[in-house]
């Protein structure tokens, strides 16, 4: 068998950290700017850069007619629809707890695989999924089985988490057809226009009075440049080599490095409830892979466009 070469594994990897500081540098931009704003011109530079980048490496693909709704599926999920659920949680809950709830997303795509693909779910997978979601609870309830954070907010970061599950099968669709930076940037194109009449019609009041600093602005820089970017490319092309499964088994990782630079950098405290659920969401985790093999079978057929 043909051994994955290092950068793969360097690439995901990089891929989570980007992803696990975006938590940090939404916080302190929402200091400043509200939900939409953010977003909106996250894509927005971002989208500029791939396209400057794009006019010189000419890495930028053709789309073909009949892949056209795809890619508008795509835009709709994610980012449009992710970061609409997203954002406005994380000005609800924390980013440590977000981090935990995002860190199920690989728990959810085996079985959106076995639902629209019908790949093969084991026991080690259902487990898995429970002693995780055991684990989720630990963090967000507290001894008198209320909510410890808004109830509003943790429904709207597992909507988000079903939102990437759906992208994460969507981009597997397209994956093989076109590179991970033309998919990356239509989504990005794409997005800017579905978030740029939320602005003008929630927001633009706010935003025109709003007192801009550097601090927040290169916050948007960094969830531009790499959260909405860079990011999303390595793991578009990590999706490619390693397959939907193992690259996002990756994701387990995120609420470990959310909480340490949650902490590091906006001074949120760690509990021991909190450690103690995010060690139980990766034992889950880890029986779920095990469960999988980190392979889902497939039916090439099903993977036609």
């Amino acid at each position: 068998m043909e051994k994955t070469p290092f950068k793969v594994y360097l690439s995901v990897v990089s891929a989570m950290v980007f992803w696990s500081l975006t938590f940090i540098f939404f916080k302190i931009a929402n200091k400043t700017y509200p939900p939409f704003t953010i977003v909106f011109l996250r894509l927005f530079i971002s989208s500029v850069i791939l396209l400057v980048i794009a006019f010189f490496s000419g890495h930028l693909q053709k789309i073909r007619k009949k892949d056209l709704k795809w890619f508008i599926v795509i835009a709709l999920v994610n980012p449009f629809l992710y970061f609409l659920a997203e954002s406005i949680g994380l000005t609800l809950i924390s980013a440590s707890l977000t981090g935990v709830i995002i860190a199920t997303i690989p728990l959810f795509v085996p079985i959106g695989a076995f639902m629209f693909f019908r790949e093969r779910l084991t026991t080690l997978n259902i487990i898995g999924f429970i002693i995780s979601f055991l684990g989720v609870l630990v963090v967000i309830l507290n001894k008198g089985f209320a909510f410890q954070a808004s109830p509003l907010g943790i429904l709207l970061i597992f909507l988000a988490v079903l939102f990437a599950v759906a992208y994460t099968l969507l981009v597997r669709r397209m994956i093989h057809h076109y590179n991970a930076y033309t998919i990356t940037s239509y989504q990005n194109i794409v997005g800017t226009f579905l978030f740029l009449p939320l602005v003008l019609i929630f927001e633009f009041n706010e935003i025109s009075t709003a007192d801009h600093s550097i601090r927040a602005f290169s916050s948007i820089f960094y969830l531009a440049v790499f959260g909405s970017s860079l990011a999303f490319i390595l793991f578009n092309y990590s999706i490619k080599i390693l397959g939907a499964a193992k690259t996002d088994a990756f994701t387990n990782i995120i609420p470990v490095l959310t909480a340490f630079f949650a902490y590091l950098i906006l001074g949120e405290a760690i509990s021991l409830q909190m450690i103690t659920g995010i060690a139980i969401v990766l034992t889950g985790l880890f029986l779920s892979q095990i469960g999988q093999g980190f392979t889902l079978k497939k039916n090439k057929r099903q993977w036609e466009i």
